[in-house]
Protein backbone atom coordinates (compact mmCIF):
# COMPACT_ATOMS: atom_id res chain seq x y z
CA UNK A 1 0.00 0.00 0.00
CA UNK A 2 1.58 3.78 -0.93
CA UNK A 3 -0.10 5.78 1.80
CA UNK A 4 1.19 3.04 4.50
CA UNK A 5 4.67 3.02 2.90
CA UNK A 6 4.55 7.12 2.45
CA UNK A 7 4.09 7.78 6.04
CA UNK A 8 6.33 5.38 7.41
CA UNK A 9 9.37 6.14 5.63
CA UNK A 10 8.24 9.88 6.26
CA UNK A 11 7.64 10.62 2.78
CA UNK A 12 10.55 8.70 1.96
CA UNK A 13 13.01 10.41 4.02
CA UNK A 14 14.10 6.87 5.27
CA UNK A 15 15.91 5.29 2.60
CA UNK A 16 18.11 7.77 2.89
CA UNK A 17 21.39 6.12 3.97
CA UNK A 18 23.50 5.66 5.79
CA UNK A 19 21.58 5.69 9.40
CA UNK A 20 18.31 6.13 8.05
CA UNK A 21 16.72 7.01 12.07
CA UNK A 22 19.28 10.26 12.22
CA UNK A 23 17.41 11.39 8.69
CA UNK A 24 14.17 10.62 9.85
CA UNK A 25 15.27 12.65 12.82
CA UNK A 26 16.88 15.88 10.75
CA UNK A 27 13.51 15.65 8.81
CA UNK A 28 11.23 15.89 11.64
CA UNK A 29 12.83 19.34 12.86
CA UNK A 30 12.11 21.97 10.32
CA UNK A 31 8.36 20.36 10.46
CA UNK A 32 8.48 20.64 14.46
CA UNK A 33 9.62 24.45 13.54
CA UNK A 34 6.30 24.67 11.35
CA UNK A 35 3.78 23.40 13.79
CA UNK A 36 5.42 24.96 17.05
CA UNK A 37 5.20 28.50 14.33
CA UNK A 38 1.82 27.24 13.09
CA UNK A 39 -0.27 27.17 16.57
CA UNK A 40 2.24 26.49 18.97
CA UNK A 41 3.10 23.85 21.71
CA UNK A 42 -0.21 22.75 21.60
CA UNK A 43 -0.31 22.00 17.46
CA UNK A 44 3.11 20.59 18.25
CA UNK A 45 1.56 17.98 21.04
CA UNK A 46 -1.60 17.49 18.62
CA UNK A 47 0.84 16.54 15.50
CA UNK A 48 3.11 13.96 17.69
CA UNK A 49 -0.47 12.62 18.74
CA UNK A 50 -1.27 12.19 14.77
CA UNK A 51 1.57 11.36 14.36
CA UNK A 52 2.10 8.36 16.85
CA UNK A 53 -1.49 6.99 15.47
CA UNK A 54 -0.92 6.86 12.16
CA UNK A 55 2.49 5.59 12.23
CA UNK A 56 1.13 2.91 14.69
CA UNK A 57 -1.64 1.90 11.81
CA UNK A 58 1.13 2.29 8.78
CA UNK A 59 3.95 0.32 10.25
CA UNK A 60 1.48 -2.62 11.67
CA UNK A 61 0.48 -2.64 7.94
CA UNK A 62 3.65 -3.02 6.52
CA UNK A 63 5.64 -4.99 8.80
CA UNK A 64 2.51 -7.60 9.01
CA UNK A 65 3.06 -11.22 7.99
CA UNK A 66 7.29 -10.07 7.63
CA UNK A 67 10.42 -11.57 9.46
CA UNK A 68 12.22 -8.10 10.00
CA UNK A 69 9.23 -6.28 12.08
CA UNK A 70 11.36 -2.90 12.38
CA UNK A 71 12.91 -2.30 8.96
CA UNK A 72 15.26 0.33 9.13
CA UNK A 73 13.26 2.49 6.43
CA UNK A 74 10.65 2.93 8.80
CA UNK A 75 11.25 6.09 10.43
CA UNK A 76 8.04 7.57 11.47
CA UNK A 77 8.62 6.53 15.41
CA UNK A 78 12.06 8.76 15.00
CA UNK A 79 9.66 11.31 13.95
CA UNK A 80 6.95 11.28 16.69
CA UNK A 81 9.89 10.66 19.31
CA UNK A 82 11.65 13.84 17.94
CA UNK A 83 8.34 15.88 18.21
CA UNK A 84 8.85 15.09 21.56
CA UNK A 85 11.96 16.00 22.56
CA UNK A 86 11.75 19.09 20.96
CA UNK A 87 8.36 19.59 22.96
CA UNK A 88 9.81 21.28 25.72
CA UNK A 89 11.80 24.26 23.49
CA UNK A 90 8.59 24.98 22.31
CA UNK A 91 6.56 25.19 25.70
CA UNK A 92 9.50 27.16 26.42
CA UNK A 93 9.58 29.53 23.32
CA UNK A 94 5.72 30.57 24.42
CA UNK A 95 6.57 30.44 28.16
CA UNK A 96 9.69 33.13 27.40
CA UNK A 97 7.70 34.60 24.62
CA UNK A 98 10.87 34.13 22.29
CA UNK A 99 10.79 32.87 18.66
CA UNK A 100 11.88 29.43 18.16
CA UNK A 101 14.73 30.25 15.57
CA UNK A 102 16.73 31.90 19.25
CA UNK A 103 16.12 28.70 21.06
CA UNK A 104 17.88 26.80 18.28
CA UNK A 105 20.45 25.29 20.97
CA UNK A 106 17.46 23.70 22.35
CA UNK A 107 16.81 22.06 18.86
CA UNK A 108 20.34 20.46 18.98
CA UNK A 109 20.00 19.42 22.75
CA UNK A 110 16.86 17.57 21.54
CA UNK A 111 17.93 16.23 18.50
CA UNK A 112 21.47 15.00 20.14
CA UNK A 113 19.97 13.66 23.24
CA UNK A 114 17.12 12.25 20.74
CA UNK A 115 19.79 10.45 19.21
CA UNK A 116 22.28 9.05 22.19
CA UNK A 117 18.65 7.90 23.88
CA UNK A 118 17.34 6.12 20.22
CA UNK A 119 20.80 4.45 19.76
CA UNK A 120 22.27 3.21 22.76
CA UNK A 121 18.29 2.12 24.16
CA UNK A 122 18.80 2.53 28.08
CA UNK A 123 16.31 0.57 30.43
CA UNK A 124 12.54 1.13 28.96
CA UNK A 125 13.79 2.34 25.77
CA UNK A 126 15.17 -1.07 25.19
CA UNK A 127 12.19 -2.79 26.69
CA UNK A 128 10.07 -1.87 24.40
CA UNK A 129 12.58 -2.42 21.32
CA UNK A 130 12.60 -5.72 22.24
CA UNK A 131 8.90 -5.94 22.18
CA UNK A 132 7.66 -7.50 18.94
CA UNK A 133 4.94 -5.48 16.52
CA UNK A 134 4.12 -1.66 15.49
CA UNK A 135 3.67 -0.82 19.23
CA UNK A 136 7.27 -1.87 19.58
CA UNK A 137 8.49 -0.26 16.79
CA UNK A 138 6.76 2.94 17.84
CA UNK A 139 7.24 2.22 21.59
CA UNK A 140 10.84 2.65 22.14
CA UNK A 141 11.34 5.93 20.01
CA UNK A 142 8.54 7.42 22.30
CA UNK A 143 10.35 6.84 25.28
CA UNK A 144 13.79 7.58 23.64
CA UNK A 145 11.38 11.31 23.29
CA UNK A 146 10.74 11.40 26.68
CA UNK A 147 13.88 10.70 27.73
CA UNK A 148 15.26 13.38 25.30
CA UNK A 149 12.52 16.06 26.52
CA UNK A 150 13.49 15.50 30.04
CA UNK A 151 17.44 16.00 28.91
CA UNK A 152 16.53 19.29 27.01
CA UNK A 153 14.45 20.33 30.32
CA UNK A 154 17.64 19.68 32.43
CA UNK A 155 19.81 21.19 30.15
CA UNK A 156 17.86 24.56 29.99
CA UNK A 157 17.46 24.41 34.07
CA UNK A 158 21.35 24.43 34.30
CA UNK A 159 21.99 26.77 31.60
CA UNK A 160 19.21 29.23 32.41
CA UNK A 161 18.64 28.94 36.09
CA UNK A 162 22.37 27.50 37.66
CA UNK A 163 24.64 29.42 35.23
CA UNK A 164 22.22 32.49 34.70
CA UNK A 165 22.90 33.04 30.93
Amino acid sequence: MHLTRLICTFFYVGYLRPAPGTWGSLAALPLAWGLHVAGGAWLLGLGIVLVFAAGLWATHLETRGKDDHDPSEIVIDEVAGQWLAVLPVSIGAAHAGAVVPDLWPGFVVAFLAFRMFDILKPGLIGWADSRRGALGVMLDDIFAGIAAGMFVVLAAALYHGILGL
